[in-house]
């Protein structure tokens, strides 16, 4: 039987209200001309504007339609029009959006794939949600018309995420550019910041006897009175004295801390040490405040968490590089491996660079120190290299055993045996035949019908397998009565299931990845 096919047109469902925004937009841009022509300046114009841009942003939407026919994709926006036959395009993916904004629900778009040229997110159908039936059901249209008039390069939906070797990999190494950058900054700026906290700790006292173009080095002393003093009502509000040299002078103003600005008073006589024009240390009779010098070592600390903080993305940028021949669906392994390769490492490395900011390590204890340092960090390295490793999907011989045990495994489809989804282990052993729990332990089991599964595929995790399926988790797709279902499961733990299932001997090419392709 054949498929039927429909011509699909996708636009914004709101139209009503954005004809309404349309109306305003104009009505406010006839009232900012006629208020700046006849009334001069005030708040008119200003209305007038924001009523005109409202109304170009929903003539915009309005405008926006994607149609799907016999002859290809077509797109119009405000200011284009582009059409794309069948038979220039190899795939249409679906691609999850706003994943990374916490403040936002993530979305899904449709994604054309070009046999040749750049890959472009079609403006509509636009999915609000991971089950919004429309788009669905648009998505499934725009693949039943590429199927008949089109020859696809995959017979799947392949679902892009921030997971998949399919996204993008500019806003990783976007990310960490910007890192080094703050790390390449401040460790410019640390020769600097430690010859002055050298020569602040090495300045005395100047004397009568010291010249004038020297006084700036030593330390003078200046008696003062302050007069008042503004301590910050809110956090992170700077707080201030003001205090008067001499009794001529005028009042100068010292930002201080919220401890010292509530500790002096008016009137209280203090002292002010100054060195390098500039007031050091303020002394009272209950209470002496020093200004903060930036060290050297605080200096290399701030530049090595900068350095550190930019190995996370480019671990992600090596993770991708060295799975570029995935599927563009497939999932990645995690990056968390690494991330404990630079926790460990800071755990050495920031110490060391705080008491050596601008030299090597010149100590036994030092030396010794950065080398014990060094080796656990290329070790945990290797450690994390071999961990995020593409693990082939296959069946391997497992032993069987009489013991119940409770794996942890889940079908991502609701059946009869999985009602809800609620199934999170899957029982075996212990004389009882296999079952879906909702946990560990055989409370609330439903047995899994043996005799309807057949195995067709094991392979690893996919972006439209979800966001519960680790990463390391290897997927097992079964035919039930003609319904695709699939099971997910670390791979030693889906080996010890298909073996209780007696499924392995049906599946042809297990261990070949990406045979559905």
């Amino acid at each position: 039987m054949r498929e039927v096919v429909r011509d699909v047109v996708c636009r914004i469902s709101i139209r009503r209200t954005l004809w309404c925004l349309v109306v305003l937009g104009a009505a406010g841009a006839v009232t900012a001309v006629v208020s700046l022509v006849y009334a001069g300046a005030g708040p008119w114009p200003f209305v007038g504007a924001c009523l005109a841009v409202a109304g170009l942003v929903a003539l915009r939407a309005l405008v926006v339609e994607v149609r799907a026919d016999a002859y290809g994709v077509h797109s119009r926006t405000l200011l284009r029009r582009r059409s794309t036959p069948w038979y220039d395009i190899a795939e249409l993916r679906v691609r999850m959006v706003h994943e990374n904004n916490p403040k936002v629900q993530p979305a899904r778009r449709l994604e054309l794939v070009p046999r040749e040229g750049r890959r472009r997110v079609l403006p509509l159908p636009y999915g609000h949600s991971g089950n919004d039936r429309v788009f669905d059901a648009e998505v499934a249209a725009f693949r039943a018309l590429h199927r008949r008039y089109g020859t696809p390069s995959s017979d799947h939906l392949v679902v892009v995420s921030r997971r998949t070797a399919g996204r993008g990999w500019a806003g990783a190494l976007s990310a960490c550019v910007v890192l080094l950058g703050f790390a390449v900054g401040f460790a410019l700026a640390t020769p600097g910041a430690a010859g002055e906290e050298r020569a602040w700790r090495a300045a005395t006292a100047c004397t009568d006897a010291t010249p004038d173009a020297e006084r700036a080095e030593c330390v003078s002393s200046w008696p003062a009175v302050i007069t008042r003093t503004e301590p910050a009502d809110r956090p992170k509000q700077p707080s201030y004295v003001y205090f008067q040299e001499g009794a001529e002078g005028g009042d100068q103003r010292l930002s201080v801390t919220e401890e010292a600005a509530r500790s002096f008073q008016p009137g209280d006589e203090v002292e002010l040490s100054v060195w390098r024009r500039t007031v050091m240390t303020v002394s009272g009779e209950h209470h002496v405040w020093h200004r903060h010098v930036v060290t050297g070592g605080s200096t290399a600390v701030v530049a090595t968490l900068f350095a550190l903080a930019a190995g996370f993305p480019a671990a992600r940028l090596l993770v991708r590089v060295r799975c570029r021949r995935l599927p563009a669906d497939d999932v990645l392994p995690s990056t968390l491996p690494f991330a404990g390769v630079l926790f460990v490492t800071g755990l050495w490395l920031v110490p060391l660079s705080y008491r050596h900011p601008t030299s090597l390590p010149d100590t036994p204890a030092a030396i010794t120190w950065a080398a014990v340092g060094t080796l656990v960090t290329v070790g945990l390295f290797a450690w994390a290299w071999r961990a995020t490793r593409v693990r082939t999907p296959a069946v391997a011989d497992v032993p069987e055993g009489q013991e119940e045990v409770f794996l942890s495994a889940r079908f991502l489809e609701a059946t009869d045996y999985n009602p809800h989804q609620f199934g999170t282990h899957i029982a075996l052993g212990g004389g009882e035949p296999p079952a879906v729990t909702p946990g560990p332990g055989r409370f609330g089991a439903r047995v899994i019908p043996v005799g309807r599964l057949t195995l067709r595929q094991v392979r690893r995790a996919r972006g439209g397998d979800g966001d519960l399926v680790p990463a390391s988790w290897h997927i097992a797709e079964f035919d039930d009565a003609g319904t695709v279902v699939r099971l997910a499961a670390a791979p030693a733990d889906l080996n010890r299931v298909l073996r209780a299932l007696g499924a392995v001997e049906t599946l042809e090419d297990a261990s070949t990845p990406g045979a559905d392709r």
